[in-house]
């Protein structure tokens, strides 16, 4: 009688320094390399697979049970549908258990294999993620052979020629390839998403991967939304004739994308058109208003970070998917520094004095406060109401510091 012998695995994550991990494999079959970071939320894990910031990076998840409210249709947040998911794989602790959720159309390794995203269970998450906060975010590759038989020779050759994130432009790959209108508002219980019928107020979005939750805030603040692609030149953005134009969340290394974008915004700045830039859009800012950005050492991914406003004293509770941050000491004279990090005091947030612009790091329609940040979308609307002369909306938000 032979003794029992552990089933093979199926699935592996090799790191760029040689750190091998074995677990079970889930969603598609295949290899894919990236830069493996970690994210901190506890919910929201569709949400997350979905963000095009996401894309070029392997995500792990340091909360053990991902996949327990399965997946549906109304919660994935990518504009260019035909851009799939910008991830390119996903490590977990636990097995994924059936769906538990009324909302739930599909288990969560169904839906992965229907959006090309490799997966990993059985990882000691805790471990990777205490790697990764002590040297950094490694380049890494994940694979996924259900025999247990892998090309190990093709798996370490595609690991080997991926550049990592430093100087690469991924915003050309997930943004839209067209440009589109949105007027999908904010989803209610047993309503689902709505829609706005008229407005008088016109936001023109750059998409450099944006999210969909971002344009419903702008649509539930009234504003009717014109989408343009990345590449989109400051006339064909103002032939438009939009009111403010929004700065979207993407990909990448701000500088790479910036050498395309910054003239664009920089020329958008001139027109005096309000501005508002979440995240990529954020950075991309600062680098046309004369700053510069840096690679993070692990970068912010989570749903629990405190950002203070240095403008009021308050503090909210925000979302972040960031690698890169504006370096306020390059900031210039006439920029205002306006929110900033708890956790380590880098950048979260600028502004250009006495003009209608600002930007921050943090993704405030991710609603982890749940509201605090929503004020932002408000804020920027009223810069164009002013401008329009319409009555501005009072700001909420941020609970007192």
């Amino acid at each position: 009688m032979t003794g029992w012998q552990h089933p093979p695995a199926t699935a592996l994550l090799i790191l760029a320094d040689g750190t091998r991990l074995e677990g079970r494999g889930i969603g598609a079959i295949g290899h894919a390399a990236g830069e493996v970071c970690f994210n901190t939320a506890m919910t929201g894990y569709q949400e997350v697979l979905t963000d095009p910031s996401y894309a070029g990076q392997i995500v792990t998840f340091t909360f053990p049970h991902i996949g327990n409210v399965g997946a549906n249709d109304e919660d994935i947040e990518t504009v260019n549908m035909a851009a799939l998911s910008g991830v390119r794989g996903v490590v977990l602790k636990a097995d994924i258990t059936n769906p538990s959720n009324y909302r739930a159309a599909e288990k969560l390794d169904a839906w992965l294999k229907k959006r090309n995203i490799i997966g990993i269970t059985g990882i000691d998450t805790r471990a990777l993620t205490a790697r990764i906060r002590e040297h950094g975010m490694p380049n890494g590759v994940i694979a996924h052979e259900p025999t247990g038989l892998f090309d190990e020779a093709s798996i370490l050759a595609e690991l080997k020629v991926f550049p990592g994130l430093e100087g690469l432009d991924l915003a050309g790959e997930v943004t839209s390839t067209q440009t589109g209108q949105w007027d999908q508002t904010g989803w209610e219980w047993n309503k689902g998403y709505g829609r706005l019928e008229n407005s008088d107020l016109h936001v023109v979005a750059i998409d450099y991967g944006a999210k969909r939750n971002i344009l419903r805030c702008l649509a539930d603040q009234g504003a009717r939304v014109t989408i343009v692609p990345a590449t989109a030149t400051a006339a064909e953005i103002l032939a438009h004739n939009p009111d403010g134009i929004f700065l979207s969340n993407g990909p990448g290394d701000p500088a790479a994308t910036g050498k395309y974008a910054v003239p664009t915004i920089k020329k958008l700045i001139e027109t005096g058109k309000p501005v508002f830039g979440i995240c990529l859009g954020h950075q991309l800012l600062g680098l046309a208003l004369g700053g510069t950005t840096a690679k993070m050492h692990q970068g912010h991914h989570g749903a629990n970070h405190p950002v203070k406003d240095l403008t009021t004293g308050k503090v909210e509770i925000t979302s972040m998917n960031h690698g890169f941050a504006v370096e306020k000491a390059s900031l210039p004279a006439g920029i205002t520094e306006t929110h900033i990090s708890l956790f380590d005091g880098s950048n979260a947030g600028l502004s250009v004095d006495g003009k209608p612009i600002f930007s921050v790091q943090y993704h405030p329609e991710a609603s982890p406060g749940p509201r605090d940040s929503h004020y932002l979308f408000t804020r920027f609307l009223n810069h164009i109401r002013a401008q329009k002369g319409i009555e501005q909306q009072p700001e909420s938000g941020a609970s007192a510091a």
